[in-house]
């Protein structure tokens, strides 16, 4: 196995091995330690930009309040045939009170909910309607996305370079087989 390995990398000895099959040889080593290298940095950054995002968002949302409100018109939801819970939020008519004064508008409600439901409905200090706030739970959740979604885009940044720097270097393996031909193949050929 390390037999192999090593040939793998260009250290066999291969007098025929150009300089060039060497460096191909060890771009994907060289590109899965630069990956490495840099997923730490990659998962706090992420991790620490999606916290502040966060908090920020949790502080915008300290001075919301809710209400109870009775949504007027149903919702549709999930096909009943396949017996799925329902989690996708729809908004919909609604009324609700505050301060005394009672409101119609459009409310995030969850599909499939019938009209007369009850439902949380939750403002801001200025009386808009706002999705549920944040919890813990989401919060995490958008964490552990944005360090996935980090990792994901430096593979793919590597992957993008790992691929033009093959395709520069096959084009310099050409030149040069390019240039071994013309100075080689008229001594082999009978039109000199």
């Amino acid at each position: 196995m390390l037999r192999r390995l090593t040939r793998r990398l260009g250290h066999d000895g291969n007098p025929l091995r150009r300089r060039i099959d060497v460096l191909e040889a060890w771009l994907v080593p060289v590109a899965i330690v630069i990956f490495l290298g840099l997923c730490p940095l990659v998962l706090n950054v992420t991790g620490s930009w999606m916290r502040a995002a966060n908090a920020n968002e949790l502080r915008g949302q300290a001075n919301w309040h809710h209400v109870q409100g009775v949504v007027l018109q149903p919702v549709p939801g999930p096909e009943q045939a396949y017996h799925s819970a329902n989690s996708w939020i729809s908004w919909a008519p609604a009324v609700w009170t505050d301060a005394g004064i009672r409101h119609r508008g459009q409310v995030p409600v969850l599909g499939g909910t019938r009209a007369g439901t009850v439902v949380t409905v939750w403002l801001d200090s200025a009386g808009n309607v706002h999705m549920p706030p944040l919890t813990v739970g989401q919060a995490g959740g958008r964490v552990l996305e944005a360090r996935i979604a980090g990792l994901a885009v430096l593979a793919v940044l590597l992957a993008i370079m790992l691929l033009v720097t093959r395709r520069i270097l096959d084009r310099r393996r050409l030149a040069a087989w390019e240039s071994a031909w013309q100075s080689v193949g008229p001594t082999w050929s009978r039109h000199r």
